[in-house]
């Protein structure tokens, strides 16, 4: 009678490398979304506000205030490419990790920017798009999303290193094996000292490269 023998676990672990997208490798969108229409309140981002549902919910009430709808910020979207060097940065990183963009952004955002990016894998969220194009609600793929899918690379028996810019970043970075800020603001340096910090696009190159050697 045939037996099914169980699986040896893997010796060894593969990498993932994950990264925020806006500030790492695209221009932040709302802080171009106020630039194009003046709105200083839009200026706020994760850098400044921490919690990211008290973010949203006042970014959706000043879209309501000012009559704003889905097709206003895609036409600024429509302007913008990635950050000088990203594109090369990408190629040079998906030839030595395998690359999960882990993002708090809308699929509904992030289109034309995926296509200037050769369509990176990218794990985001979703909006709710009422009549006549009002954003009347955003959808979460799952709490704190970028840390969960860190966790269930581990499990599926990756090695995971992290990068990005933000307070939304910095559980993602802890549960990575190896976590990197990019170009973040002082007050994120400062309250987390424990990641290094990569200044542009060369930086990250040998961040990654000293993780990659660290956990190998």
């Amino acid at each position: 009678m045939w037996r099914i023998r169980p699986q040896p676990q893997l010796s060894f672990a593969l990498e993932i490398a994950c990264l925020d997208l806006e500030g790492v490798l695209i221009p932040e969108i709302w802080i171009n979304v106020a630039q194009k229409t003046g709105i200083d309140a839009l200026l706020a981002t994760t850098r400044d506000i921490p919690d990211y549902d008290e973010l949203m919910g006042q970014r959706l009430r000043i879209l309501e205030e000012n009559d704003l709808t889905i097709h206003d910020v895609q036409e600024v979207i429509d302007t913008l490419g990635p950050l000088e060097g990203a594109k090369e940065f990408l190629d040079w990183l998906k030839a030595r990790f395998q690359v999960v963009i882990l993002s708090d952004t809308f699929y509904e955002f992030a289109d034309p920017l995926m296509r200037q990016l050769d369509y990176p894998t990218l794990f985001c969220h979703k909006l709710g798009i009422g009549d006549g194009g009002r954003i009347e609600d955003y959808h979460l793929r799952m709490p704190d999303q970028k840390r969960e899918a860190v966790k269930r690379f581990h499990e599926l028996n990756f090695k995971v290193i992290a990068s990005g810019d933000s307070y939304n970043d910095t559980t993602m970075l802890t549960e990575a094996d190896r976590g990197i800020l990019f170009c973040p603001p002082q007050n994120v340096i400062d309250e987390f000292p424990q990641f290094p910090v990569a200044g542009d696009y060369e930086d990250l190159k040998r961040e990654f490269l000293k993780a990659q050697e660290a956990i190998q």
